[in-house]
């Protein structure tokens, strides 16, 4: 007999014994057929308790299996790799069916026109109108608000990881945590309370404000991050070779962190480019074109899909409007997240050997 068979032999006896690589995969098929059939008996109804109790039973019959073949030991981990799959399974469902939902009801109506022409003398009731003053208003305000929050935000996290020691640093991180968490209508309540102070009317910058508050501590928390990655011997390379630390910073640590920025700048926008409730308070809405954002009321998607929504009593016109509108807002922030992904791929530094 060989050297090479005798070790493989060896090998062989040391290895317990192990299920196939398919078995998960078997174990989940025969728990979804066992609920099916139990759900059926038991004439439950609802999808969701069938997938409940496949769950359960992929579970309890993962860790009998793996148990009588690979042992306790094996079997608790597989149990804990099969909690990890079915919490994401149960992430995933929703959010799919969310989708699917909105991409089946949002195609109604979905066309250039509906693009192209803004709701005007259409009645709520009545077909027809589009979104384009909505779009128009929310890739106004949207980019206003970017403008002043992305600058604001990134200053400040450089201030924080660069220069930020003693007390106004720790206010600074402080406050920046609290205005993480606060509600978006507070930021709206805040902007209107300055209008009524001022005795403007609503118009289409102060929602940018109320934007530009809720973007900028998570531009902050995204940067200071990003820069943290940075390593210090870049610093003090550069200051090593007698350059001024402000150069450092603009050179070295941006040029490095720049893939990690954008993409949190990309981010932040994304999630304020889904806020209703300051824009339902300061924008105040309009049914026609309003393409300067500094007088008179307008539109914004989000504020276009509650008050079609809203006013969809009786009126599946206004129905489909919203959900057309709400497949738009949902394809705005992929491409947002989709750019923020290849931008950070583009600008990831290159590794080698």
């Amino acid at each position: 007999m060989s050297h090479a068979a005798v070790a493989d032999k060896r090998h062989s006896t040391l290895r317990g014994a192990s299920l196939p690589k398919w078995s998960p995969w078997a174990i989940a098929l025969g728990s979804i057929v066992v609920a099916s059939a139990i759900g059926a008996v038991a004439g439950l109804t609802s999808h969701i308790q069938w997938g409940v109790i496949a769950a359960i039973l992929f579970l309890l019959g993962t860790y009998g299996i793996a148990a009588r073949v690979e042992g306790r030991r094996q079997a608790k981990d597989r149990v804990a790799t099969a909690v990890v799959w079915v919490a994401f399974l149960l992430a995933v469902v929703p959010l799919v069916s969310l989708v699917w939902t909105t991409v089946a009801r949002g195609v109604k109506v979905l066309d250039i026109y509906f693009l192209t022409h803004s709701m005007g003398i259409v009645a709520d009731s009545q077909p027809g109108g589009g979104i384009y003053h909505a779009i128009l208003g929310s890739l106004e305000q949207v980019g206003l608000a970017t403008v002043i929050g992305a600058p604001i935000g990134v200053l400040t996290a450089i201030y924080l990881v660069e220069y930020g020691r003693g007390r106004l640093a720790q206010a600074v991180t402080f406050f920046v945590d609290v205005m993480t968490g606060i509600p978006s209508i507070v930021a709206g309540l805040f902007i209107l309370s300055l209008m009524l102070i001022f005795k403007m009317q609503p118009f289409g910058f102060a929602g940018s404000l109320a934007l530009a508050i809720l973007m900028m501590p998570v531009v902050v928390r995204s940067t200071e991050e990003m820069l943290k990655l940075v390593p210090n011997e870049l610093r003090e390379a550069s200051l090593a070779l007698g350059v001024p630390k402000w150069r450092t910073i603009l050179k070295v640590v941006l040029p490095t962190s720049i893939g990690g920025i954008t993409t949190g700048i990309m981010l932040s926008i994304a999630r304020i480019a889904g806020e209703t409730a300051p824009v339902l308070l300061l924008v105040f809405g309009n049914r026609f074109i309003n393409a300067n954002p500094f007088e008179g009321a307008q539109q914004s998607l989000p504020l276009y899909i509650y008050q079609q929504y809203a006013n969809s009593a009786g009126a599946n016109a206004a129905y489909d409007r919203a959900w057309a509108a709400s497949l738009t807002l949902i394809a705005f922030v992929m491409i947002l997240n989709l750019l923020a992904r290849g931008i950070a791929r583009w600008k990831a530094p290159k590794t080698g050997r």
